[in-house]
């Protein structure tokens, strides 16, 4: 069993970076991939980043490509998702999920944080 629970959400201007994190529970945060999501008002739940058990690989949707980096440490039972140069279309709501391995579909994750608002004003 693993808990998730997500931070570092909230407002911030088009351009500009947020970081969140998201701290899990228990010893066995290394055997699982980790992902996150984002699900705005109205629409689909949808893939953002992911990042392999070691941390070696790394994956990103198209539409936040070089501007937003996933990475985590095992050591703290956290991953991360920088955010930089933001725009309005980013706004949504962040989660993180933890599954066997690294996926952009949502049902390969087992177990999901309880999500972080961001919000990117023009």
């Amino acid at each position: 069993q693993v808990q998730l629970v997500e931070s570092g959400g909230g407002l911030a201007q088009a351009g500009g970076s947020l970081r969140l994190s998201c701290a899990a529970s228990g010893r066995t945060f290394r055997s699982y991939a980790m992902g996150w999501f984002r699900q705005a008002p109205g629409k689909e739940r949808e893939f953002v980043a992911g990042i392999s058990r070691s941390g070696g690989s790394t994956y990103y949707a198209d539409s936040v490509k070089g501007r937003f980096t996933i990475s985590r440490d095992n050591a703290k039972n956290t991953v991360y998702l920088q955010m930089n140069s933001l725009k309005p279309e980013d706004t949504a709501v962040y989660y993180c999920a933890a599954g066997g391995w690294s996926s952009d579909r949502t049902s390969e994750y087992d177990y999901w944080g309880q999500g972080t608002q961001v919000t990117v004003s023009s």
